[in-house]
């Protein structure tokens, strides 16, 4: 009897604290100061939180209509493929080399959407001893996104060379990036007289700190059929490797100074030889990276 009276005794004293411990109603109002205070804003409405099938989409809500508290619009309002436009000088650089100096431009732009892009590409280089253009090519190329981070490209190129014909190319391929950060450029060629080749462009950086950064840089050419026209043997006909050291004074803007290697391979090489023209050059550059 004496356990069942301790018990009890027990029990009543803890039930206060009981109660306070228990959950509260989020939609409960407390006696604050004399008077009545609640969690939620006066204007709160219960809303359905899915959007019931057939409803209208509504992207925004007019704050002088009535009743224009919360609600649901039925779908997050993003900026989601809109037509977006960039513009990037990969590479515009002044190249102290054997015989004469040359500067160099690597430039592309694009224009559209998430998914379906224009992309405008010129690479060419400008004989600074002699006030003259070398070879300068132009591509345009309609771009569709196919996974994350890749895109398949065909349209038209077209080179202008000082000393022949120029030429005209169907182009096809792929730019991305692939694992471990390497950016490619990798694309055929079909010429208007039916020769095929193809080109290969790889880059990777390796950040130092946040604003210094080494890129290395591969490009190399592959050409099925030899076109003696313009010193050109079939096989790989040569590559370009360099490394660059940038300072990104902004992400905008980086002034780089580096090296590059150039080698003319197999047919080409010797087409160039018999020619009289350098196989193999080596070049110290300084110039700035940027885009808008």
């Amino acid at each position: 009897m004496k356990n069942l009276i301790l018990t009890t005794a027990l029990l009543l004293t803890a039930a206060p604290n009981l109660a306070i411990a228990q959950p509260e109603n989020p939609h409960a109002t407390h006696e604050i100061g004399g008077r009545e205070r609640s969690y939620f804003p006066e204007d709160y409405k219960e809303v359905d939180p899915e959007p019931k099938n057939g409803q209208e989409i509504q992207k925004y809500a007019l704050s002088d209509a009535p009743n224009s508290g919360q609600k649901n619009f039925g779908v997050q309002l993003v900026h989601d493929n809109m037509i977006f436009y960039q513009f990037m000088g990969n590479r515009l650089e002044q190249r102290f080399q054997q015989g004469d100096n040359a500067l160099l431009f690597d430039a592309q732009a694009w224009v559209g959407t998430d998914y379906d892009k224009l992309w405008l590409k010129t690479e060419g280089e400008y004989n600074t001893s002699q006030s003259d253009f070398e070879t300068v090519s132009h591509e345009t190329l309609y771009s569709k996104t196919i996974a994350p981070f890749w895109d398949v490209q065909a349209g038209w190129r077209h080179d202008f060379i000082p000393a022949a014909d120029d030429r005209d190319f169907l182009a096809f391929g792929f730019q991305g990036l692939a694992p471990y950060r390497f950016e490619v450029d990798a694309t055929s060629y079909i010429s208007d007289e039916g020769d095929i080749s193809a080109g290969v462009e790889a880059e990777f950086d390796i950040r130092l700190t946040q604003r210094a950064v080494i890129q290395p840089r591969l490009e190399t050419e592959i050409a099925v059929q030899d076109v003696e026209e313009y010193n050109i043997g079939s096989g790989v006909t040569g590559f370009e490797t360099g490394l660059r050291l940038r300072y990104e004074i902004s992400r905008k803007f980086a002034p780089y100074v580096g090296v590059s290697w150039e080698q003319n391979v197999g047919e080409t090489k010797n087409l160039l030889e018999e020619d009289g023209e350098m196989t193999n050059n080596t070049a110290f550059v300084t110039g700035v990276r940027f885009w808008f």
